[in-house]
C-alpha cells in the first residue's frame, strides 16, 4: 500500500514538472535568443544556447524602452494604490456596516467588471479630452483607478466578510466610531487582501495594451506600446524583440516572486468565515 502511494505521488509529481518545462519553452527561447547577437539567430539554431553571451540586445531594448518603463511606473504604482484603497473602503462599507440597498449597490459595482473594453473607448476619450486628461499619465490613472473598482472591491468585501462582527461590535461598544474602527481594527486586519489586490491590479495596469494605445500618445505611451511599436518595425531584430519582452516581464515576475505565497494566503484567508 505504501510503495503504491509513493507510486502515485511519484507519477503526479513527474506529471507537473513535465507540464512545467513545457510552460516554460517559450521563456527559455525567449531568454537564449535575447543573449545572442543577430547574426546568430536563425530557426534552425533557436533551441542552442549561445556560443557566446552578448548584452547588446538588452543594452539596445533598454536604451528603447527606457523612457517607458518610467511611465509605466508612475501609471501602474498610484492605481494600484489608490484602487486597492477605494476597494478596501467599499469591502469595509459593504460587509460590515451593511444598508438598505447595500446589495444592489455591491452588483451595480461588479457589472463594471463586466463591460467590455471597446465599448467605453470613445467615451472616455471624450471625458478625458474634455477635462484637460488625454494624452497624460494622471489620465490613465483615473482610468484604470476606475476600472479596478470593482475587482478590489470584490477582494476586500470576501475578505471582510471572514473577520467577525463581534470585533466590530466590541470596537462601537468602545465608543469607536465609522473612521476609527476601519483605522485601528479593520486596516492592520487588511495586509493580506491588499497583497492580493495589489498584485492583481498591478499585473493588470502593467500589462494593459489597450487604454494605453488608445489614450495616450508618444511621448507618454506606456512601456506595453513601446513593446508592441518595437515588435513592429520594418527591420526584424529577434534578440533585442525577445531581450524588450524579458525586460518588460521582469516587474511583474519580481511582484510575483516576492509577494507569491502571500498572493496564496491572502486568497485563503477570505475562504473560511470565522
Amino acid at each position: 500500500m505504501l510503495a503504491l502511494r509513493r507510486l502515485n505521488r511519484a507519477m503526479v509529481y513527474g506529471a507537473l514538472i513535465i507540464l512545467a518545462l513545457l510552460y516554460l519553452v517559450p521563456v527559455y527561447v525567449v531568454l537564449v535568443t535575447s543573449l545572442k547577437v543577430n547574426s546568430a539567430i536563425s530557426l534552425s539554431q533557436m533551441w542552442n544556447l549561445p556560443s557566446s553571451i552578448s548584452l547588446s540586445s538588452v543594452a539596445a531594448a533598454w536604451g528603447q524602452l527606457g523612457p517607458n518603463f518610467l511611465n509605466s511606473f508612475e501609471l501602474a504604482v498610484p492605481a494600484t494604490l489608490v484602487s486597492a484603497l477605494l476597494g478596501s473602503l467599499n469591502g469595509y462599507a459593504l460587509s460590515k456596516w451593511r444598508f438598505r440597498g447595500s446589495s444592489v449597490v455591491f452588483f451595480l459595482i461588479l457589472f463594471g467588471m463586466f463591460i467590455p473594453y471597446q465599448s467605453v473607448l470613445i467615451p472616455l476619450l471624450r471625458v478625458l479630452d474634455t477635462i484637460g486628461l488625454y494624452n497624460t499619465i494622471v489620465g490613465l490613472i483615473l482610468v484604470h483607478v476606475v476600472y479596478g473598482i470593482p475587482i478590489t472591491t470584490l477582494i476586500f468585501r470576501n475578505f471582510y466578510m471572514a473577520i467577525p462582527d463581534e470585533i466590530i461590535e466590541s470596537g462601537k461598544i468602545d465608543g469607536t466610531g465609522y473612521w476609527g474602527i476601519f483605522r485601528h481594527i479593520i486596516l492592520p486586519l487588511s495586509i493580506p487582501g491588499f497583497v492580493v489586490a495589489a498584485i492583481w491590479q498591478f499585473t493588470q495596469v502593467w500589462n494593459n495594451f489597450l487604454f494605453a494605445v488608445a489614450l495616450t500618445n508618444p511621448p507618454n505611451q506606456p512601456v506595453t506600446v513601446a513593446l508592441v511599436n518595437i515588435a513592429g518595425s520594418q527591420t526584424v531584430q529577434w534578440n533585442v524583440q525577445m531581450a524588450s519582452a524579458l525586460l518588460v516581464s521582469i516587474p511583474t515576475l519580481i511582484v510575483y516572486i516576492l509577494l507569491g505565497k502571500y498572493f496564496v494566503r491572502g486568497l485563503l484567508a477570505g475562504s473560511v468565515k470565522g
